[in-house]
C-alpha cells in the first residue's frame, strides 16, 4: 500500500494554517518588561514606542492592566525605546540592541512629573534572560566582522558557544573541508546532524546527512545566535541546537566596503610533520570582494549586495608508508607489480626504520559567492524581507579517503542557493503575525582524479570502465591510494519551506502558534569502485586482502521527504519576578517515498528482498506521534533584573536523513552490493565475491525517529551593567538514535542467514554476506558544566569566555557512519565515550580598543583574538580481523594491562599491552585519550579615517599565533606500522592549529 500522496498533506497542512495562523524558526526578536512608579505600582496605559532610524521602523504598544508591555518580530538592529504615561515624566533609552532570536526584557520605573520632562537612560540591562528558559549564545556583528576567523568560515563562531567542542579528526561533517571549511559542529553532547542552521529562519540543512548547505559570506551575515539546550517549542527538525542567521540590511545611509585578506606561504611556518624541507609547502590564499547596501526609496526600500570570491592554492603535506626497494623488487603477483608503479618511492626513513613518502600535493579551491538582501515597509504595519544567495564552488582535492600518496583524491564542482521571503503583519499592539517561506538547494558533481580502468591493471573488482581504481587500504590506512571509492557520484537537492506564526498578548501570557510544512526532494546518481583492505603490507606484496566490498550497477533514487509541525508556546508572568514557559510541539516526519519505487529492502522475517510500493506498504513506519513538551521557569530572586535562576526541561525529536533510506536503492535486481571476508585477491575479487558476498543494505521497519530529553538548572548574575555570568548544569538523553549493525553477522561462523529464501521474489536462494541495517536503537547521554562570561563593548573592550567540563557517552557518534560495533548482538558493549567528548574546554574571544588618542598615527589601533584550550579525543583501538564478525578494523583486541600514555608522535601510547584474539576482545571502546588542542588566533587592526564617511582598515592576522602543532588521533589498528603513531595535525595544513599562518588584509569602508 502506498503512502498518502503529499499533494493532500499540504492541502491538508495549508488549510490548518490558515485556521491557527501558525512557524517555529524566529529571525527576528521581541522586547517586553514592566513600567512601575517610584512605589513599585504598575503603571497601566503607558505609550513605549521602539523607532530603528536605519530601518525606517517603528511599532508602539500600550502596557496592559499589570503594567506589562510586549513588542513580537522585531527586525535586528539598534532602537531608541521611548515611554510616555500621563502624570510620570517621560524615559528613553537611546540605544537598545535588538539581537537574533532574542527575547528581551527591558523594565522601567517613572517618577510623577510634567509628561513633557523627559529622562534619557543611557545604561540597557538587558543581558539577563529574564523572560526565557531556553540557552543561547548571541555573537554580535562587531565580532562577527572583526573576529580573526581563519578562513572567514562563519560557523567557526560556533566554537565560541558554551558547550560546543572543537571536532573530532573522524567526524563528518565537522572536519574542515579545504577552503570551504565545517559543515557542522558538535554542541551539547549531540552529533554532528543534529543542529538546525537558520537563514532568516529558512533552514539551511541538506536533508541528506543533514549539515549546512553552504556557508554564508562573512560580509552577509549581521549576527549569529546558537540556542543549544531546551530551546523553545517554535523549534523543530532537530533535537540539538538552533543556529540563528539573521542576514545585513540596507538601510537609509549608502554604506559598503570593498577588501582583500590575502596569504603566502613565505609568511608562514612549516607544519611539524614536514621533515624534508625547512619551508613549508607552497600556498597562496585570496579572499576578496565588497559589499553596498542603502535606500533604493528613503523611509521605504533597501537593499544590500555582497560579492566574495575565493582563490585557493596549496600544497599538502603527505607522510605516507611505502615500499622499501627490497619490497618492491620482492613482487611477483603481477596485478600488484603493475600498481607498484603508482606508489612513490620512499625519501624518509622514520625512526622504527619504516620507509616513508614525505611530499606534497596541489588542493586548488574556486569559490564565488554572491548575496542580495531587499526590504520594503509596505505600509505602517506590514513589512516584506527577502534575500538570496548563490555560490559556485569547484576544487580538487587530493587525498579524499584517506588518500596518503599523490595522483588520487577527487574533483568537484556545485552550485548553491537560498532564497527566504518574510513578511511580518501587525494587526494591533498585541498582534503580530510572521510568514515566511523560502528554499535552499544544492547541485553536485564528484569524480575520481584518476580516472583509470582497473581492468587495465589486473584487478577484477566488476568495474570495466575507466571511472577510477578501487580504494585499496594497506595497513589501517599507512598506505591508501585508489578510489576515492564512492565516486563518481552527484547529488541535487531541494528543500522548500513554508510556515506561519501568530504573537499574541493576553495579559500576563505571551502566547505563540506556530507551524510549518518542510519538503525535501532529494536526487542521487552514484557508480562507486569498491574497496580493499590489506591488514599487513606483506599482505598487500601477496595480493591477499582480509575484505572486498563493492556496489554494482545504477545506485540512483529520487526521494521525497516531507515534515509537518505545529506548536503552541506560553511565556506566562506568573508574577513580576516569576516567568513560567510552558510548550507544545507535534512533529509528523513523513516516510520518504522514491518516485520509481526504488527502494529494495531485506525483510528477516522471510529472508527476502522486497521492492517498496509493491512487495511491501512502506521502507519504514510513519513517525507521527512525536508530542515535545517544553517547560521551565525563570526567577528573580530578589526582584533587581540583576539575579536570574532558571531551569527548564524538553523533548526534542530529529527528523531523520534521506541518507537512512538512499542506499536501499543499491540493492538488487538494481544494483548488486558486494562483500566478502578474505582472503580475496585483486585478481578474482569478482568471482569471489558473487558466490557468496551479496550485502543488501536495508532499514528496520518499525524504525523510530530520535529524540532528545534536554535538562538544565543554571544561574546568570549581571556583575555590572556590561558584564554578565552563567554558571548551570546540563544533560542531556538521547534515544532512538541511529545506529548501523550487521544482522547477518555469524554465531560461531554460521549465519543466521545463509541465504534468501526460495520464496524471495528478487534472487531467490542467493547466498548472503553482511547484511547492513539501520535501526533507531542507539543511545547517549551528556552531563555537564558551562560556566561563561559575555562582557559588551565597555572602556575599548568586548569579549565571552567559557568554560565546559563535560562528559558524553554513546554506542556510536555518528549516523553516517557504516557499522563501527564489534558485535552487532551486543551494542550494549559498544557504550563508551563518544568520538567527539573532550572533557575539559575553555574557549575565550575578545576584542579592545587601545585607548591611544590623537595624530593618524596614535589613534584607530585594535587587538582580537580567540583561545581555544580542550582535552584529548578518544581513540577506538581495534584490529584488522574480519572473520569473526564480518567486519574489518571493528573487532577490538585484548589489553592485557594499564594503558600508559607517553605522548610522543612515535609512540602516543603503550602499544605492547594490546594483543589481537580471534574473538571479541576485552578491550572498552574510545579507552585511550588522544592529544589536547590548543590554539590561538590573534589579530592587530589599524582603522584610519580617509575622510568624513570613509576610513581605512588594515589587518594583520596571525592564525596558531604560537605555532603549537596540534596533533592528529594516533593509528588506532593493531599489528599495522602506524599503530600507536601520529603521521600529521588534526586540521589539513591551512586549517585551525596545524601550524602558524599570517594573514594580511585591507579594507577600504564607506
Amino acid at each position: 500500500m502506498k503512502p498518502r500522496p503529499l499533494v493532500f498533506t499540504g492541502l491538508v497542512f495549508v488549510l490548518l494554517l490558515f485556521l491557527f495562523h501558525s512557524v517555529r524558526a524566529q529571525s527576528t526578536a521581541s522586547i517586553e518588561g514592566l513600567i512601575v512608579d517610584q512605589n513599585g505600582a504598575v503603571i497601566p496605559g503607558a505609550e513605549v514606542r521602539l523607532t530603528c532610524k536605519a530601518i525606517a521602523v517603528e511599532r508602539v504598544v500600550h502596557t496592559d492592566g499589570s503594567g506589562v508591555y510586549y513588542v513580537a518580530a522585531l527586525p535586528v538592529g539598534d532602537y531608541r525605546l521611548e515611554v510616555k504615561a500621563a502624570g510620570f515624566q517621560g524615559q528613553s533609552l537611546e540605544k537598545v540592541g535588538v539581537e537574533v532570536a532574542r527575547k528581551i526584557t527591558q523594565d522601567f520605573q517613572l517618577h510623577v512629573g510634567d509628561v513633557s520632562e523627559q529622562v534619557t537612560v543611557t545604561v540597557s540591562n538587558n543581558l539577563i534572560e529574564r523572560s526565557t528558559t531556553s540557552v543561547g549564545h548571541v555573537i554580535e556583528k562587531r565580532m562577527v566582522q572583526e573576529a580573526p576567523l581563519n578562513g572567514r568560515y562563519f560557523l567557526d563562531l560556533g566554537l565560541l558557544v558554551p558547550g560546543t567542542v572543537t571536532p573530532p579528526q573522524n567526524g563528518f561533517s565537522t572536519v574542515p573541508i579545504r577552503g570551504s571549511g565545517s559543515f557542522a559542529i558538535n554542541t551539547a553532547g549531540n552529533r554532528e546532524e543534529t543542529v538546525n542552521y537558520l537563514v532568516n529562519g529558512i533552514t539551511l540543512n541538506n536533508l541528506w546527512f543533514n549539515s549546512i548547505s553552504f556557508q554564508p559570506s562573512i560580509s552577509s551575515v549581521q549576527e549569529f545566535k546558537a540556542d543549544n539546550s531546551t530551546f523553545s517549542a517554535e523549534y523543530g527538525q532537530n533535537s540539538g541546537a538552533v543556529v540563528n542567521i539573521a542576514t545585513r540590511s540596507g538601510s537609509n545611509q549608502f554604506h559598503g566596503e570593498v577588501f582583500e585578506f590575502f596569504r603566502n606561504d613565505v609568511l608562514d611556518a612549516r607544519n611539524f610533520f614536514n621533515f624534508t624541507a625547512s619551508e613549508p609547502p607552497p600556498f597562496k590564499r585570496n579572499l576578496f570582494g565588497g559589499n553596498f547596501g542603502g535606500p533604493i526609496i528613503k523611509q521605504k526600500t533597501f537593499f544590500f549586495f555582497t560579492y566574495e570570491g575565493l582563490r585557493h592554492r596549496q600544497g599538502l603535506d603527505l607522510n605516507s608508508l611505502v615500499l622499501s626497494d627490497e619490497e618492491r623488487n620482492s613482487a611477483s603477483d603481477p596485478v600488484i607489480a603493475r600498481l607498484i608503479n603508482l606508489i612513490p618511492r620512499a625519501n624518509f626513513i622514520d625512526s622504527s626504520g619504516t620507509p616513508r613518502f614525505i611530499g606534497a600535493a596541489t588542493a586548488p579551491v574556486n569559490i564565488d559567492h554572491w548575496t542580495i538582501d531587499i526590504s520594503h515597509n509596505l505600509s505602517e504595519r506590514d513589512r516584506l524581507h527577502g534575500y538570496y544567495a548563490i555560490q559556485t564552488r569547484n576544487f580538487i582535492e587530493p587525498n579524499r579517503q584517506g588518500n596518503t600518496i599523490p595522483g588520487f583524491g577527487n574533483m568537484h564542482h556545485s552550485l548553491r542557493q537560498i532564497l527566504t521571503i518574510n513578511e511580518t503583519h501587525t494587526f494591533g499592539p498585541t498582534v503580530v503575525n510572521e510568514m515566511r517561506l523560502g528554499f535552499n538547494r544544492i547541485f553536485g558533481l564528484d569524480a575520481p582524479t584518476a580516472q583509470l580502468n582497473p581492468l587495465t591493471f589486473g584487478i577484477r573488482n566488476g568495474i570495466t570502465d575507466a571511472i577510477g581504481l578501487p580504494q585499496i587500504n594497506v595497513a589501517g590506512g599507512s598506505l591508501n591510494f585508489g578510489g576515492p571509492s564512492i565516486f563518481p557520484s552527484g547529488r541535487g537537492d531541494t528543500t522548500y519551506v513554508f510556515g506561519d506564526t501568530l504573537n499574541y498578548l493576553k495579559g500576563s501570557h505571551s502566547l505563540k502558534f506556530g507551524g510549518e510544512y518542510r519538503r525535501f526532494l532529494n536526487n542521487n546518481i552514484r557508480v562507486g569502485t569498491g574497496t580493499f583492505n590489506f591488514p599487513t603490507v606483506g599482505a598487500f606484496l601477496a595480493d591477499t586482502a582480509n575484505s572486498f566490498n563493492v556496489t554494482l550497477g545504477d545506485q540512483s533514487s529520487s526521494i521525497t521527504q516531507a515534515a509537518l509541525g505545529f506548536f503552541v508556546q506560553d511565556n506566562f508572568k506568573f508574577r513580576p519576578t516569576l516567568s513560567l514557559e510552558l510548550g507544545l510541539r507535534y512533529d509528523w516526519n513523513i516516510t520518504p517515498t522514491e518516485r520509481y519505487d526504488r527502494f529494495i529492502v531485506f525483510d528477516p522475517q522471510s529472508a527476502s528482498l522486497l521492492r517498496v510500493g509493491s512487495q511491501i506498504g512502506e521502507i519504514y513506519k510513519q513517525n507521527n506521534k512525536n508530542f515535545q513538551p517544553r517547560v521551565g521557569f525563570a526567577w528573580d530572586p530578589f526582584g533587581h533584573g540583576t539575579t536570574v535562576l532558571r531551569a527548564a526541561y524538553a523533548i526534542l525529536v530529529d527528523q531523520p536523513m534521506t541518507s537512512v533510506a538512499s542506499g536501499r536503492s543499491a540493492n538488487p535486481p538494481l544494483a548488486l552490493p558486494l562483500t566478502v571476508g578474505g582472503p580475496i585477491s585483486l585478481s578474482n575479487a569478482i568471482d569471489v565475491a558473487t558466490a557468496a558476498g551479496l550485502a543488501p543494505q536495508t532499514v528496520d521497519h518499525g524504525f523510530d525517529n530520535a529524540y532528545i530529553q534536554s535538562w538544565n538548572l543554571n544561574l546568570q548574575r549581571e556583575l555590572s551593567p556590561s558584564l554578565v555570568m552563567m554558571a548551570g548544569y546540563f544533560g542531556s538523553k538521547g534515544t532512538h538514535l541511529i545506529i548501523r549493525r550487521n544482522i547477518n553477522q555469524p554465531i560461531n561462523g554460521v549465519r543466521p542467514f545463509p541465504a534468501l529464501s526460495d520464496s524471495s521474489p528478487i534472487l531467490p536462494g542467493t547466498p548472503l554476506g553482511n547484511v547492513m541495517q539501520v535501526e533507531g536503537s542507539g543511545n547517549s547521554t551528556y552531563n555537564a558544566l558551562w560556566v561563561s562570561a559575555t562582557q559588551r563593548l565597555t572602556r575599548g573592550v568586548q569579549f565571552n569566555a567559557s568554560y565546559t567540563w563535560s562528559k558524553s557517552l554513546d554506542y556510536n557518534s555518528l549516523s553516517l557512519q557504516g557499522v563501527v560495533v564489534q558485535n552487532s548482538y551486543d551494542l550494549r558493549r559498544d557504550r563508551g565515550l563518544s568520538d567527539f567528548d573532550a572533557r575539559h574546554r575553555f574557549v575565550v574571544s575578545a576584542l579592545y580598543e587601545l585607548p591611544f588618542k590623537g595624530n593618524q598615527l596614535k589613534s584607530g589601533w585594535q587587538l582580537s583574538a580567540i583561545v581555544q584550550a580542550q582535552s584529548g579525543n578518544p581513540v577506538n583501538i581495534v584490529t584488522s580481523n574480519s572473520t569473526v564478525n564480518g567486519m574489518a578494523n571493528t573487532l577490538r583486541p585484548n589489553v592485557s594491562g594499564p594503558i600508559n600514555i607517553n605522548g610522543s608522535v612515535d609512540r602516543w601510547f603503550d602499544t605492547t599491552v594490546f594483543t589481537p584474539v580471534a574473538d571479541f576482545g576485552n578491550l572498552g571502546r574510545n579507552v585511550v585519550i588522544g592529544p589536547e588542542f590548543s590554539n590561538t588566533d590573534f589579530s592587530v587592526i589599524k582603522n584610519t579615517k580617509l575622510g568624513e564617511q570613509v576610513r581605512m582598515q588594515f589587518r594583520a592576522e596571525f592564525f596558531d599565533l604560537f605555532n603549537h602543532a596540534n596533533f592528529g588521533q594516533p593509528g588506532s589498528v593493531v599489528g599495522t606500522p602506524a599503530f600507536g603513531r601520529i603521521v600529521n595535525t588534526r586540521f589539513p595544513t591551512g586549517e585551525s592549529g596545524s601550524s602558524r599562518q599570517i594573514q594580511f588584509a585591507l579594507k577600504f569602508i564607506f
